[in-house]
């Protein structure tokens, strides 16, 4: 290990630096509260199909790992603290943390809520040398936020990122070894550190891959560099061989992009058991398509196409998608649209999960052209008598407005569609003059069509059917790296 000042000697001309947080949500969970600091902490999903989201080291050292089933981190780690995770809290952090970031550059790509790549080219006469930033950034996560935080620094977003993971703690059979914190890889000696990481570690390459790469003996970032161009691009196809072939190369010009616009906004949930009843599934998918449409409205997006995914007790997966005629956010459009697509897709095996996200996003704060049908189907299709259809387009829209506020302010479940309003079972006939209305879904979107006589039904006092209403490392350190008999 190396001092800064011995580092940055054979650091010049490298500017991509990547900050990656420890541990992320299990770091802040102890952050929060110290007396789960001699303890492991999972957070994730703590059901019977949980997922594990973040596991600290101490948890780590007992095999639990992400991504692993709740069920499995239990059976290996039956002290930790199982937490469900508070992801308004992260987001605030990660919040304070981008604050620290754009503080040297604006030039800052967030990956995710715990990392980020930085273009620091433009602040060396204010910040000095990339490690001398990189080890700075490390010493002020630390002193501001009481978190810790792996940096790497290299000449690409590869190495950089590769530089980052060196540069943290290590878990084996012993415990837990602390990292360097800051690691730095020369431009002369990159090949030789990329080349001793498996092909897993380059973007594009996932277990399948990885897989297919194995069966002819490639199985490290050097042995993928060795091999031509054509016979990759026919192995993988033209565009995965040539992006992994130029990257086990060395030649990586991804540049850091300051504003990542989303490419999508999805929503999925987990059961405990697995669901048969289609219309038990059916208010899983509205309430998924509220909450997509929500983070639409505050992002100012609007989406073309909406998917729903279903995976099945046997983990297949199936997914069907509709593209719209005209981007939306109304929860009303994007909820009718996805329950038709379940419907389509008629799921007869028990469902462990479903899933909502839309797509080709735009903005949402432009005034918009919109095509209009020739032959538009009234929003209500019905067989009530005149005036009884439901409320136009600019209505559902504000009403739309309205649920999402009353959301944030009391919680996802403080409002919800009146076909899945909870009702007490009815001991008497329909008031009089209720008048039930056909609705599809698809045509009006998870509103009730159900109207009562005029009065109650302007004092609210008619609920679905009808009815009455009931229940509604030391931090100083940077290491440079150099190849060596050790590997990485």
């Amino acid at each position: 290990m190396l001092a800064g000042g011995s580092a940055c000697s054979g650091a010049s001309g490298l500017e991509i630096v990547h900050l990656d947080m420890d541990c992320f949500f299990a770091a802040v969970e102890v952050l929060d509260d110290p007396r789960l600091a001699d303890r492991p902490v999972v957070v994730g999903g703590t059901g019977a199909r949980g997922v594990v989201a973040s596991a600290s080291y101490l948890a780590r050292v007992a095999g639990v790992r992400s991504a692993m089933p709740t069920a499995t981190a239990r059976r290996l780690c039956p002290d930790a603290a199982f937490l469900p995770g508070r992801f308004d809290r992260y987001r605030s952090v990660s919040a304070a943390l981008r604050s620290i970031l754009t503080d040297v550059t604006p030039l800052v790509e967030p990956v995710a809520l715990d990392e980020a790549y930085l273009d620091v080219s433009g602040a060396h006469r204010r910040s000095g040398p990339s490690c001398e930033i990189a080890a700075g950034l490390r010493l002020r996560v630390r002193r501001e936020l009481g978190l810790d935080c792996a940096v790497g620094v290299g000449r690409t977003k590869l190495v950089a990122k590769l530089a980052s993971k060196a540069a943290k703690p290590v878990v084996g059979p012993a415990g837990v070894e602390p990292g360097p914190g800051v690691v730095v890889v020369p431009a002369a000696d990159e090949l030789a550190f990329v080349s001793r990481h498996p092909v897993r570690a380059l973007p594009g390459v996932g277990p399948k891959t990885a897989e297919r790469l194995g069966r002819y003996g490639i199985s490290a970032v050097g042995d993928l560099a060795a091999v031509s161009d054509e016979s990759l691009e026919r192995l993988l196809g033209a565009s995965l061989g040539r992006q992994v072939h130029r990257l086990a190369r060395g030649d990586d010009t991804r540049p850091v992009v300051a504003v990542r616009a989303a490419r999508s906004i999805g929503h999925e949930e987990t059961f405990d058991r697995d669901i048969r009843d289609l219309s038990a599934l059916e208010r899983h998918v509205r309430a998924a398509a509220e909450r997509v449409a929500s983070r639409c409205t505050d992002g100012a997006v609007v989406a073309r196409t909406v998917t729903v995914k279903v995976r099945l007790a046997d983990f297949s997966t199936v997914t069907r998608s509709r593209t719209l005629s005209s981007p939306t956010a109304s929860a009303a459009v994007v909820a009718g649209v996805a329950t038709a697509l379940l419907r389509e897709l008629a799921p007869r095996a028990g469902v462990r999960l479903v899933g909502v996200q839309v797509s080709g996003l735009a903005d949402g704060s432009r005034p918009r052209v919109e095509q209009l049908e020739l032959f538009a189907e009234p929003p209500c299709r019905s067989a009530a008598p005149p005036g009884a259809h439901g409320p136009g387009t600019s209505t559902r829209v504000a009403v739309a407005a309205v649920a999402d506020a009353i959301r944030r302010r009391y919680g996802p479940r403080a409002i919800a569609a009146a076909a899945d309003a909870v009702a007490p079972a009815p001991t008497r006939p329909p008031l009089p003059g209720a008048v039930p209305v056909t609705c599809p879904p698809e045509a009006c979107g998870p509103a009730a069509c159900v109207v009562g006589p005029p009065a109650l039904r302007e004092n609210g006092a008619v609920g679905p059917r009808g009815q009455r209403s009931g229940q509604a490392a030391p931090l100083e350190d940077v290491t440079l790296y150099s190849p060596g008999p050790g590997g990485v």
